[in-house]
């Protein structure tokens, strides 16, 4: 929906830089995805409480909206896309490894609440993408069946999670180069923006 991922990898970075770690922004880039604690774990193995895991993710989302805000806008072409698909009658849910907050934060300054069905956000899952839970939960708020859901990723972990559930992918090209999906058989299409030329 939004281009954020340079935001979220450069203020996770700041923050594991703060911590003492020593990741390159590069390597950070491929540990972006998950939970905050889940990755913190990864990072730093058994170094911290949950306690703590949620104060210092909370420190980098904190950190991530004020970073992200001035540049916040829709992927190109995407209002054009959600007001088309509603006007097809489409369900329309976010399935997102965001905090509840961060959803918030972008689809109430992007006046877009309205058009989605549900919200799944990392607040209401167990297990995070790449498990199949975030769209599992989706699809059973819109009531679809997951073979009938169609998913819109950036990110080979967010295609790897509608793999697991049944759900073909379309990929948003970004921040991820079209190699890094060669391994997943659920991929449709890659697109640089949404275009209604996808209702065709």
């Amino acid at each position: 929906m939004v281009n954020d991922m340079p935001y979220h990898i450069a203020a996770w970075h700041q923050e594991i830089i703060k911590l003492g770690g020593s990741l390159t922004l590069e390597e950070m880039k491929h540990q972006c995805y998950g939970k905050n604690d889940e990755l913190l774990e990864r990072v730093f193995p058994g170094r911290f409480t949950m306690a703590e895991k949620i104060k210092i993710g909370n420190d980098k989302e904190a950190l991530y909206r004020i970073e992200f805000k001035p540049f916040l806008k829709l992927i190109s072409g995407l209002e054009a896309f959600l007001a088309t698909a509603a006007q097809h009658n489409f369900k329309m849910a976010i399935g997102s490894a965001a905090i509840t907050e961060n959803i918030n934060f972008v689809i109430d300054n992007l006046q877009i609440r309205h058009y989605f069905d549900a919200l799944v956000s990392a607040n209401d899952v167990v297990k995070s993408k790449p498990h199949p839970e975030t769209f599992l939960k989706c699809a059973a708020l819109l009531d679809l069946d997951p073979k009938d859901c169609l998913v819109f990723e950036d990110t080979p972990k967010g295609v790897e999670c509608a793999m697991h559930a049944g759900m073909k992918a379309v990929v948003i090209l970004g921040e991820h180069q079209k190699e890094e999906f060669d391994q997943f058989t659920n991929v449709i299409h890659f697109t640089n923006g949404y275009t209604p030329l996808l209702f065709d």
